[in-house]
């Protein structure tokens, strides 16, 4: 089955926008061993820390072809989409603080999916788009949680709720996805939409990513959430593939290889590594349950959660960002 879907996707042209991002990164190094020709956007072509990582994956020299973009920008992915039978839709900022939350979260991330999908919608050769959102998008609302709650794809954020809680980065991906089905629905475009939770997993490239970062805090205890729903990145790069290739996939898929306490991660990772002087977290209750049925019914396979902490522990090191 695998082969035969490298044979079917090999010479087939596709887009992923933020390419050098820590999900998109994964994408395109998946894409390419597919057989895909990948058109890829950053911000910056002549960075090596955006570009250079992406230069090195297997299939690049031959298949890989780099293009700056900016997502305020009007058409400034009209280029970029033409040819393309599917789009990516990965670039938005991951900030877990912002002094002017319109101008560095929600106007980047709204305008430009807008803006992507604007090209598509001109582009005949597109015939999907799949855009990576969030389970912030998610379960930001006033719907009781508790250990019987369970998340699923009906499930939609409140923007009013976020906005109240100063949730900026929550409230971007919220009101981007909002945008996303609205312009998809009134403008025929074949939309999927990819809801990972805490992605977690080894970096490919070179710079400590936000969700890597507060993996970091965790682990040194310098911040702490009260539960974790986590996702390895290779996972939801490879349900960002389904979603394109699967002709019956369709609406949202909520991601979530497991969901745990804070507790329960440290002591899994303090069995991986007993030598890391980890914080010690009192126990606490499971405040809801998530949903991945969805993503199962797609085909994505998740990977155990000990072998992507120890991965991502593993990628840290190497990268001397556990220093």
């Amino acid at each position: 089955m695998e082969l035969e879907r490298e044979r079917m996707s090999s010479g087939k042209v596709v887009c992923v926008t933020g390419a050098s991002g820590y999900i998109a990164s994964w994408l395109v190094k998946l894409l390419l061993q597919r057989g895909y020709t990948v058109k890829a956007t950053v911000r910056n072509i002549s960075d090596p820390k955006k570009v250079a990582h992406l230069k090195g994956l297997e299939g690049a020299e031959e298949r890989l072809q780099l293009f700056e973009a900016n997502l305020t920008e009007d058409g400034s992915f009209d280029s970029v989409v033409h040819g393309c039978e599917g789009v990516f839709h990965t670039a938005s900022p991951a900030l877990a603080a912002a002094t002017d939350p319109q101008v560095e979260l929600i106007e980047p991330a709204v305008k430009g999916t807008l803006n992507v999908l604007k090209a598509c919608s001109k582009e005949p050769s597109v015939r999907r788009v799949v855009v990576t959102s969030s389970i912030v998008a998610v379960m930001f609302n006033r719907r009781p949680q508790g250990p019987d709650a369970v998340v699923d794809e009906t499930w939609f954020s409140d923007p009013v709720f976020c906005e109240e809680i100063k949730a900026w980065y929550c409230l971007s991906k919220t009101l981007a996805e909002e945008a996303a089905w609205k312009f998809s629905q009134e403008n025929g475009i074949d939309l999927v939409a990819i809801n990972p939770g805490y992605v977690i997993g080894p970096l490919l490239q070179p710079t400590l990513n936000s969700t890597s970062e507060e993996f970091v805090h965790l682990i040194k205890g310098k911040k702490i959430y009260p539960y974790y729903v986590f996702d390895d990145v290779r996972d939801v790069a490879q349900a960002h593939v389904l979603a394109f290739e699967n002709p019956s996939a369709s609406g949202r898929y909520l991601l979530t290889g497991a969901a745990r306490l804070p507790g329960e991660v440290l002591e899994i990772v303090h069995n991986l590594y007993p030598s890391l002087d980890l914080p010690k977290v009192p126990a606490g209750d499971p405040t809801f349950q998530v949903c991945n049925k969805r993503a199962k019914d797609l085909g994505v396979v998740f990977t155990p959660l000990e072998v992507s902490l120890k991965d991502m522990i593993e990628s840290l090191k190497e990268k001397n960002f556990l220093v």
